[in-house]
């Protein structure tokens, strides 16, 4: 079995501070409401980590994250058996990166019924 190294996110951030790329394997529309807010984030959403998995440079670092830390894990451990040597899953995601006030870019919030008023054009 290959192995690879599990942090917290404090520990994740100070690699990332330090030159390691932070890939974020959430789809999408995850990454709308809530991102890493780094200046660089690769992002390889784990319905196509397979098949997008060589794009992940073999010669740095690479910290693996997710919403909790689960789809992470199973990443990384795909890409540490594809022979990558310096690979990281950070456990516990997002959700812990944030609670830990580490830095975040959140989508606006909508109003509620926002999407009324869409539909009904705006209100007098």
């Amino acid at each position: 079995m290959a192995k690879f190294k599990q942090v917290d996110p404090s520990a994740a951030y100070d690699m990332v501070k330090k030159g390691a790329l932070l890939v974020d394997v959430r789809e999408a529309r995850e990454i709308e409401r809530t991102a890493f807010d780094l200046e660089e984030v690769m992002h390889v959403p784990t319905s196509r980590f397979s098949s997008m998995m060589a794009e992940i440079p073999q010669n740095r670092r690479v910290v693996l994250a997710c919403h909790t830390g689960s789809r992470s894990v199973i990443c990384a451990r795909m890409l540490a058996e594809h022979g990558h040597k310096r690979v990281v899953n950070m456990q516990y995601g997002i959700s812990s990166w944030e609670r830990k006030g580490l830095p975040v870019k959140r989508a606006p919030r909508k109003p509620p019924f926002a999407w009324l008023r869409k539909l009904f054009g705006k209100a007098a």
